[in-house]
């Protein structure tokens, strides 16, 4: 062997070692990555989930309660317009039959009381001439 050879950084034995050691060190490094990557990914999966599930039930019940306020105001506003239709109707009643009375037309209990007088007046008047008839017969 030459003494080129001896100097060759391949032949060196002590030098391979410490290659050969570097590379398992690194070799071990990068699994130590994987798997210390691999727990903090599932803690910190874990931990968005739990802030997750905080931040939806602090949501809800927000959510919850506008919905709750929303259906008070609406049935609030409901029971107003109810009343004020029914005040309108009243008031549209009361003019309609203001009118109609002073126009001469009766209401329908009215002209159903007049009938019903009506009737009663043609069956008296009906046993009136019956007994008018009887009389006139006997003279």
């Amino acid at each position: 062997m030459s003494e080129h050879d001896d100097k060759n950084p391949e032949n060196d034995p002590q030098l391979a070692g410490k290659i050969k050691d570097s590379a398992r060190q690194i070799w071990l490094a990068g699994l130590g990555a994987y798997t210390k990557a691999e727990e903090d990914a599932g803690k910190f999966f874990d931990r968005l989930v739990q802030e997750g599930e905080q931040l939806e039930s602090k949501t809800r019940g927000v959510v919850e309660k506008q919905i709750r306020t929303v259906e008070d105001r609406v049935g609030e506003v409901r029971e107003r317009a109810t009343g004020t239709w029914d005040k309108l109707e009243h008031m549209f009643d009361q003019r309609v039959s203001g009118a109609l009375r002073r126009l001469g037309i009766h209401r329908r209990e009215e002209i159903e009381a007049m009938e019903r007088r009506i009737e009663a007046l043609e069956s008296e008047l009906s046993r009136l001439r019956g007994q008018n008839t009887a009389r006139d017969e006997e003279e």
